[in-house]
């Protein structure tokens, strides 16, 4: 089982640089989309629904902001879209989208699509993304006490550890490396057991997801590892292959590519 996450910095931006036409070629079983940045109504050319894909989007309310989707080779029993109560100023931003596949051959699993805030651009917007995390951690525990699998793609917005990002000291006051972000990502692979699926195979540095437009960061790999797949730890040892795919480019962030024993 293939499972792609790419956060694309605007769909239809992704599109005409050809993000479909690889992602056919990956022959994944589900791809999870970030930053969609349009509304459904402006996508109605075929390429945004891939044949052979069953694909739901969620939109920001804000035209050209955020925004989430999912494609899945397999039509799934249930779509979930948004947090719901708790969450009305995160689901007016479009952040998350859940797949449900029920099955005796596959078992009970979903897939998350999730884009997580950023706090880069002003202390208001780090104090949103501490509020959706405090929140966020009590839907992660009620994940784990559900008789199912979850596989949670998307960017979220914080490196973990030193090896996730080329410049460590220089962006310890950063959002996205900030002591309290890193934190709570050691509890989530912590004490509530999840898994950071990339780290199970592959423990190379320099292994990035997203680079800044500034400077050369692209070229020379000033990167930061912010976009996963976190699982639940009844999947552990099911990663068979991780990577980062950087062959092409389809906006900021590169697509994480991960194998799964199906």
């Amino acid at each position: 089982m293939r499972i792609i996450t790419a956060n694309v910095n605007g769909i239809r931006s992704a599109e005409k640089k050809g993000f479909f036409s690889w992602m056919k070629k990956q022959k994944p079983d589900v791809v999870c989309i970030q930053e969609t940045k349009a509304q459904e109504d402006q996508l109605l050319q075929e390429d945004f629904y891939p044949e052979g894909y069953h694909c739901y989007y969620f939109d920001a309310e804000k035209k050209g902001y955020s925004g989430v989707a999912i494609c899945s080779r397999h039509e799934p029993t249930r779509v979930i879209k948004g947090l719901g109560k708790g969450f009305e100023d995160m689901d007016a931003e479009g952040r998350f989208i859940q797949v449900d596949f029920d099955s005796k051959e596959t078992g009970n699993f979903s897939v998350v699509s999730l884009y997580l805030p950023s706090g880069s651009s002003s202390e208001e917007r780090q104090q949103v993304k501490f509020s959706f995390m405090d929140r966020f951690t009590k839907v992660l525990k009620a994940m784990r006490r559900q008789r199912r699998e979850f596989i949670i793609c998307g960017d979220w917005n914080i490196v973990h550890k030193e090896i996730d990002i080329k410049n460590w000291k220089s962006n310890q006051k950063n959002s996205g490396c900030l002591p309290e972000e890193r934190a709570w990502l050691d509890k989530i692979f912590g004490s509530m057991d999840f898994i950071d699926a990339f780290r199970e195979v592959n423990q190379e540095d320099g292994q990035y997801t997203w680079w800044s437009n500034r400077g050369q960061a692209w070229a020379n790999n000033v990167g930061w590892r912010i976009d996963y797949q976190v699982i639940t730890p009844g999947l552990k040892g099911t990663v068979k292959r991780a990577f980062v795919y950087k062959d092409e480019r389809f906006s900021d962030h590169a697509p994480l590519v991960i194998d799964y024993k199906s």
